[in-house]
């Protein structure tokens, strides 16, 4: 409570990854973000998207849900989507796995911000890697290579998430009906 007796309390954050189709890396990304969040109230909606439409409605690569099952992970369930163009504005976090997915949706949030003749979009569009220890680090595509790549994803993901945990969330008070 301030001062004036008003709630400082915020909403809680919404995230949402982005990869190329969808299958691989955001996906796992998401799974590894809900369970190491699934009770915390400062977290909201946790979602995932690819930039392209090539897998559209399919679930995540076998790959990715044997690396989070091994994991614990059981739980996750997923159909590949592309981005949309309301993702800007419901999703506080909107976080890409390498530079490519980074200038792609960088250039749908300018345009956006054209079309609508507004001064920003409130998604801060950003690299998932940049709360890894290593500004700019990428998540490399796994989907062409071994399961020993799905592997590293995830312990890439997992290290992530924990210093978007401790970076974003460090502070965030949610108020709780």
């Amino acid at each position: 409570m301030s001062a004036d007796g008003a709630s400082c309390a915020q909403k809680p954050v919404s995230v949402l990854f982005v990869c190329l189709g969808n299958i691989c890396r955001s996906p796992m990304a998401e799974g590894v973000f809900r369970s190491m969040t699934k009770s915390d109230t400062r977290i909201g909606t946790i979602d995932s998207a690819g930039t392209g439409a090539y897998h559209e409605g399919c679930p995540p690569d076998p790959r990715t849900m044997s690396v989070l099952e091994e994991n614990g992970e059981n739980s996750y369930h997923h159909q590949a989507r592309k981005i949309r163009n309301s993702d800007f504005k419901d999703f506080d976090y909107v976080l890409a796995m390498d530079a490519d997915n980074l200038h792609d949706l960088s250039r749908v949030q300018r345009r956006i911000i054209k079309n609508s003749g507004l001064d920003a979009a409130p998604a801060k569009v950003m690299m998932f890697g940049d709360f890894g220890g290593c500004e700019g680090e990428e998540v490399i595509d796994p989907y062409y290579g071994a399961r020993d790549g799905f592997t590293i994803a995830y312990e890439q993901m997992t290290r992530f998430s924990k210093g978007f945990i401790e970076k974003v969330l460090q502070g965030v008070d949610v108020a709780t009906s």
